[in-house]
């Protein structure tokens, strides 16, 4: 299935790019500007089972895309500056702007020499407990796990259920499954225990993973102190927001950005949401964004920013910069707005 949708949306990219749809588009759907969104930015891996591939991408795709923007004569700003220019109304030129998720080390290493090259600024949402060295990264997990077996059993609703793993392909397919099954359990704490169980069935060291992909806190501080960084809060432990109690979501919002702001000596003022999406984070947790102090909050759900962005500033749309679509031709595409419009069913703003 995810497959198949990889292949649907990168058909429909296409279709927009040899039209020349997106540049009827461009004027009705590329806004005022836009917030790209990235995780991992690292060399090619020439691992045929790479599941969180969408989660990555190449430098010189990145390179590419800051050229671009740079060549349209797009601003490139920081998050403050999208938090100034939509709340003073000052739609006089486009804007860009680049934000990463999750702290990750090849971040600072491979991301942030491309943005210098542009002198392009960032902004790095991380996770405390990511930095702190304790934090999961069951996605992760899952995949080591599933790479290194043949097959996999699990128990999903009282029913023992086992997966042949023993190809790149039932890999996928099984990883797909098991995915969609973790996120849709109730808490953090089931999906935990899920993951444990496999990883201690099949010997993956989940303890090291975030040690190994994600800046520690001395390693965000000096990253901070670039001139080009902005860091900004991912919550404590990269959790549900919409499956916690009111109380605990606010919780993850103020105390992730109280020990950001302590760790770094700096103000904490932009929010990402963990996943992002509609199952993750809707209208309430927008409000306790806003609560917790923060001047904007971006979600993972797609679109441009557009002029009426400004009464959403906890709610703010993104442009995915996905692993599975690192072809020049797209850019256009993506700059236009056309992609996402026709993502949202021609809707400029999903904040509802």
């Amino acid at each position: 299935m995810t497959q198949l949708r990889t292949t649907v949306i990168r058909a429909g990219l296409e279709a927009l790019y040899f039209s020349g749809a997106h540049y009827l588009l461009r004027p009705i759907f590329a806004g005022v500007g836009a917030i790209f969104m990235l995780h991992h930015v690292r060399p090619p891996c020439e691992v045929e089972f790479r599941p969180n591939r969408h989660l990555e991408i190449e430098p010189e795709f990145l390179r590419a895309m800051l050229s671009h923007v740079r060549a349209r004569g797009i601003d490139i700003v920081t998050m403050d500056e999208v938090h100034q220019r939509l709340a003073e109304r000052n739609f006089s030129r486009r804007f860009a702007s680049f934000t990463l998720d999750d702290g990750y080390r090849d971040n600072r290493d491979h991301a942030l020499p491309v943005l210098r090259e542009f002198d392009a600024p960032c902004t790095v949402y991380a996770v405390s407990d990511f930095a702190e060295g304790t934090g999961r990264l069951w996605w992760v997990a899952l995949e080591m796990a599933i790479a290194k077996a043949n097959a996999i059993e699990v128990e999903i609703g009282g029913v023992a259920t086992r997966f042949d793993t023993a190809t790149p392909a039932a890999k996928q397919f099984a990883f797909d499954r098991l995915h969609d099954w973790l996120r849709a359990l109730p808490g953090e704490h089931d999906v935990q225990r899920e993951i444990s169980v496999l990883c201690r069935r099949h010997g993956v060291d989940e303890t090291a993973i975030c040690r190994e992909l994600c800046m520690s806190w001395d390693e965000l501080k000096l990253f901070a102190d670039d001139p080009l960084v902005t860091i900004g809060a991912h919550t404590i432990t990269h959790c549900n927001l919409a499956k916690q109690s009111e109380q605990n979501a606010l919780h993850e919002l103020c105390t992730s950005r109280r020990l950001l702001e302590e760790a770094l000596d700096r103000p904490v003022l932009h929010l990402a949401y963990p996943y992002g999406d509609r199952i993750a984070a809707g209208p309430r947790e927008f409000a306790l964004a806003q609560a917790a102090g923060f001047k904007t909050a971006v979600t993972t759900r797609p679109g441009m920013i557009f002029p009426g962005s400004a009464d959403y500033l906890t709610a703010l749309q993104r442009v995915s910069l996905n692993g599975n679509y690192q072809d020049e031709r797209i850019l256009p595409v993506l700059t236009s707005g056309a992609a996402t419009a026709v993502w949202n069913g021609f809707r400029r703003i999903d904040a509802a």
